[in-house]
């Protein structure tokens, strides 16, 4: 069984074939990717690599995480699912800092339709 883990604090120059060569050191590398900005195409600074095997997976934890690739510390982890994904993501983050503002008064809501 596979087991994907999180890769936070990656250089904005580390690209997705960079984080499938560094993992491919460990064990068998089913997939890797780099998250970038929808709007910009830049890294976001963070990806996600799944590893063939759970064994790999927490190999590649224990050997990689905290350890530096191109200048930044590497935070490697099992990547947990994330059930409001369906819900638009980012914008479902932002909608709930808004709301919270807006329901303490009629003005919070006003201003944000206004920008």
């Amino acid at each position: 069984m596979t087991m994907k883990l999180y890769v936070g604090n990656i250089s904005f120059q580390t690209t997705s074939q960079d984080l499938e060569e560094l993992f491919a050191s460990i064990g068998t590398v089913e997939s890797a990717s780099v998250v970038e900005d929808r709007e910009t195409g830049r890294s976001r600074g963070f990806g996600f690599v799944e590893m063939a095997s759970k064994e790999d997976g927490e190999r590649a934890i224990a050997e990689l995480n905290g350890t530096e690739h191109n200048g930044r510390e590497l935070k490697v982890n099992e990547a947990k699912p994330r059930e409001d994904r369906g819900f638009g993501g980012g914008g479902g983050r932002g909608g709930n800092r808004g709301g919270g503002g807006g329901g303490y008064g009629g003005g919070g809501g006003g201003g944000r339709n206004r920008w």
